[in-house]
């Protein structure tokens, strides 16, 4: 899947340089930064536990905006 994020310049300068030193692209070294962080994570709930977190939403103790409220802004 294709996705895009927004980096600081400087974190972006090193990361190009990381990459070139490794002879590897910075979508690679994305990659294994994320695997990194996921395997020190504790073991997690099965997936459809967070499957049904995710269908029912984060609580942030507001009330979601409506579409014309949103387009209003």
């Amino acid at each position: 899947m294709k996705t895009t994020i927004d980096l600081p310049d400087e974190i972006l300068e090193r990361t190009k340089i990381a990459a070139a030193r490794r002879r590897t692209t910075i979508k690679n070294l994305v990659i294994e930064g994320l695997e990194a962080i996921l395997q020190q994570e504790s073991p997690a709930a099965p997936a459809t536990d967070a499957l049904a977190r995710l269908h029912r939403g984060y609580h942030l103790g507001v009330r979601p905006l409506s579409r014309d409220q949103i387009h209003a802004r």
